[in-house]
């Protein structure tokens, strides 16, 4: 059985598809770019560690929603637009997750919705 995980503490799904699906203790979480929920708007004015701590600030929204912390997460990938900005998307994620760090992949790629320069999706396990 699968349940579907909404929370307005992230943005609103703009397309056809649910912000996270729990499917026993797993969570698939949606890719989340850096929009902020309240006005649905882009985060940062262009600046790439602004747009990730959003980015982070939306997955932690969706993993409390589902009943998890950021700590639940085994596994993250990430997309972004320029890979120069690899450093800084470490160091912001280093910000939001603590040893033992998930899994990850880091990706680069041509483009990203509503132009931003980053975005990442996660699965949680709930130990409930």
């Amino acid at each position: 059985m699968k349940a579907i995980i909404h929370t307005d503490n992230a943005p609103a799904a703009i397309g056809a598809y649910s912000q996270a699906v729990r499917a026993g203790d797993t969570v698939y979480m949606s890719g989340q770019i850096p929009l902020d929920p309240a006005t649905m708007t882009v985060a940062g004015n262009g600046d790439f560690r602004a747009e990730a701590h959003q980015v982070f600030k939306n997955l932690q929204a969706v993993a409390q929603a589902a009943g998890g912390t950021l700590d639940d997460i085994v596994k993250v990938n990430a997309y972004l637009t320029d890979l120069n900005n690899f450093a800084v998307f470490n160091e912001v994620m280093a910000e939001y997750f603590s040893q033992p760090y998930p899994a990850r992949a880091a990706v680069g790629v041509a483009a990203l919705p509503k132009g931003v320069q980053v975005e990442a999706e996660a699965v949680l396990v709930l130990n409930d």
